[in-house]
């Protein structure tokens, strides 16, 4: 079985010029039309849940990156950041709803907002597609070929990265995800946005577009009480790709990462 879905390792561009700034003219734009309820009626989507198997992984995925990056948890500054992509992103729950949410959104404010401006949510986009096809090839790899069922070992999880041999795609999937991660901490310097975001919210809600706009709150306050994430995005990229390294080199435990 091949489990090497994409090889591209090009990055997205993150610099982010005057024109790419939102204003409050773009603002007020996007709040008129979601108040338009006939344009962007919300969709209720029922997903199908996670599997057993799915859920055990995403939970002991979870329960590594904790363990990985303890003291950022710790950190009273990194704290809400680090717990944000833990339980937003890399929980064991099922996101279909705010998946398609979020694809809906994009679509929607690409008709009257420069792409440029809708980077972030592209780059979200992005990177829901890319872990969720990653994470059922490698899951099916663990239960397949190395028997796992009702737990894993990190020799397993380490084995099955190196079966699905797609350390282009893992290493973008890194990347990724410090980018989204950059484009939060800009979205953060805007007034515009977190004024945006307060007064969309009763829109949103009576609309019914409560995982989404928990979402994009959750994301803007982790990112704002930071007050810069440089320092993190840096750590978590060397870590991640240190242990991205480690495992493909065959390391005996791969988890463990020297501070850089």
């Amino acid at each position: 079985m091949s489990c090497n879905p994409m090889q591209q390792t090009p990055g997205l561009d993150i610099i982010v010029g005057m024109s790419d700034i939102p204003t409050p003219q773009d603002a007020t734009r996007l709040l008129v039309q979601l108040r338009r309820q006939q344009d962007i009626s919300h969709r209720r989507i029922e997903g199908q849940g996670l599997s057993p198997e799915m859920a055990m992984f995403r939970l002991w995925q979870s329960q590594r990156l904790a363990n990985t990056h303890a003291d950022l948890l710790r950190s009273e500054r990194y704290a809400p950041a680090c717990r944000f992509f833990l339980d937003d992103i890399y929980a064991p729950k099922d996101f279909t709803q705010r998946n398609h949410d979020i694809v809906r959104i994009h679509d929607f404010m690409m008709r009257f907002l420069p792409a440029s401006l809708l980077r972030v949510l592209t780059q979200a986009i992005e990177i829901n597609a890319l872990t969720e096809e990653l994470d059922a090839l490698l899951l099916e790899v663990m239960v397949d070929q190395l028997g796992v069922h009702d737990s894993i070992t990190p020799q397993q999880y380490a084995e099955g990265y190196r079966i699905c041999d797609n350390y282009a795609s893992r290493a973008y999937q890194i990347q990724l995800l410090v980018q989204v991660g950059h484009g939060l901490d800009r979205l953060t310097r805007l007034p515009v946005i977190g004024w945006t975001l307060r007064l969309a919210r009763g829109p949103a809600h009576r609309g019914g577009w409560y995982e989404l706009q928990g979402f994009l709150e959750r994301g803007y306050s982790a990112f704002r009480h930071m007050g810069g994430a440089g320092d993190f995005l840096h750590l978590v990229e060397h870590r991640e790709m240190r242990i991205l390294d480690q495992i493909f080199a065959g390391a005996a435990d791969p988890f463990v990462v020297a501070e850089p």
